[in-house]
């Protein structure tokens, strides 16, 4: 018998090896994705046809980088920025990510953001600009602290107390404007007020003249996997009038939370 004959039909007779490191991705995702997960390795592997070490090594860059979630039990599924690039296929529709955020764009008035967790820090993966002439340093793909964004306090405020306490040590709260908060206990007591409020605030402590409020988008077990934010300089608009944005952003991450 041959070896293409031997290598998994579903694959089009590719042998275990065969493909480069990018097909070899592609096939993972496409197993990750298909139907009946979470899936466990041994059924992702045979599924790509690739080898085992490889697809628990690829799995795990996957993993770090948001794009396939983690049971915990030698599970894999589908993870917030595989889902988040799936919706944005259908960009413009109502119940699409695009389309919430556009929402919340039109009824605030201003820049808006989304962004996943990823370990120690947030990544942008969707920002509207307002009308306003006024830009903000912020880009796609641009990774961001938790500890000084409006999006990464509302996710810090939300995981277990416990990770939350392993990140602020291991970040050290480094500094980036006067008005950062680099004392652990200014920080938890913030948390505490993000929680009961249920958005948090940036007021220049990320970025000097820009003032944010954001809130969390939780997955289905409660566990945050991004945020969303509104963005605002200091000079036009004031902390009240930010922080009345609260309602519209609180509906556009509940609509958000089945997308991602």
């Amino acid at each position: 018998m041959s070896t293409d004959a031997t290598a998994g039909g579903a694959r089009g007779g590719r042998t275990s090896a065969a493909g480069s490191a990018l097909e070899k991705s592609l096939r993972i995702l496409e197993a990750v994705a298909a139907p009946g997960g979470p899936h466990r390795l041994t059924d992702v592997t045979a599924a790509a046809a690739v080898p085992k070490s490889s697809t628990f090594r690829i799995l795990a860059s996957l993993v770090e980088q948001g794009f396939v979630r983690t049971e915990g039990d030698g599970r894999y599924a589908p993870g917030p920025r595989l889902r988040a690039l799936s919706a944005l296929v259908g960009a413009g529709e109502p119940e699409s990510i695009e389309g919430v955020l556009c929402e919340l764009r039109q009824a605030t008035g201003q820049t808006v953001h989304l962004a996943l967790h990823s370990g120690e820090t947030i990544t942008y993966i969707r920002k509207l600009e307002s009308a306003q002439p006024f830009r903000t340093a912020s880009r796609v793909g641009m990774r961001m602290p938790l500890h000084t964004t409006a999006i990464g306090k509302s996710i810090l405020a939300h995981l277990p107390a416990a990770e939350t306490a392993e990140l602020i040590a291991a970040t050290g709260l480094p500094r980036r404007t006067p008005r950062t908060l680099t004392d652990p206990r200014a920080l938890h007591a913030e948390l505490a007020a993000v929680r009961e409020r249920g958005y948090a605030l940036d007021d220049e402590e990320n970025e000097p003249t820009i003032r944010c409020i954001g809130a969390a988008v939780l997955g289905p077990t409660g566990r945050p996997v991004g945020g969303v934010s509104v963005t605002t300089v200091t000079f036009l608009v004031s902390r009240e009038e930010v922080e009345a944005y609260a309602p519209a952003l609180r509906a556009a991450t509940d609509a958000l939370a089945p997308l991602l």
